[in-house]
């Protein structure tokens, strides 16, 4: 009878050898196929999430308004200004474009003195973390 259960055991230990050596040899042999415009996508986050950031600089908000409004001036915005970083924020209950990201405040006035010729509710801003 001991026989028996030692050769039981035998077979059981033998089978979770065999099964976890041929899981390991599988994924050993893994092959990942990644579409080249996933990369793309990738740097293309980064870009927007480095420019949604909020730092220690300055931004200046040329519009305050609603979602299909605030769109369009952003639009219309990065067409004539190349230049700038721009992006929309939600703030409840209204969408904001803040453009730019200056260093000082001096730099941010002097392009907010020229942003103000063509958006005059244009506003410097320190946005904070909160």
């Amino acid at each position: 009878m001991k026989y028996l259960t030692e050769k039981r055991t035998l077979k059981h230990l033998l089978f979770i050898f065999l099964f976890f050596n041929f899981n390991t040899i599988k994924a050993q042999n893994t092959n990942v196929n990644q579409d080249p415009k996933f990369e793309q996508l990738l740097n293309e986050k980064r870009k927007l999430n480095s420019s949604i950031t909020i730092n220690n600089r300055y931004k200046i908000q040329i519009f305050n308004g609603t979602s299909d409004a605030s769109k369009k001036t952003l639009i219309q915005f990065k067409k004539e200004n190349k230049n700038y970083d721009a992006t929309i924020i939600f703030s409840t209950p209204l969408y904001k474009v803040w453009v730019g990201n200056f260093k000082t405040r001096i730099e941010a006035e002097r392009n907010l003195n020229l942003l103000k010729k063509k958006y005059p509710s244009a506003i410097l801003i320190k946005p904070s973390k909160q």
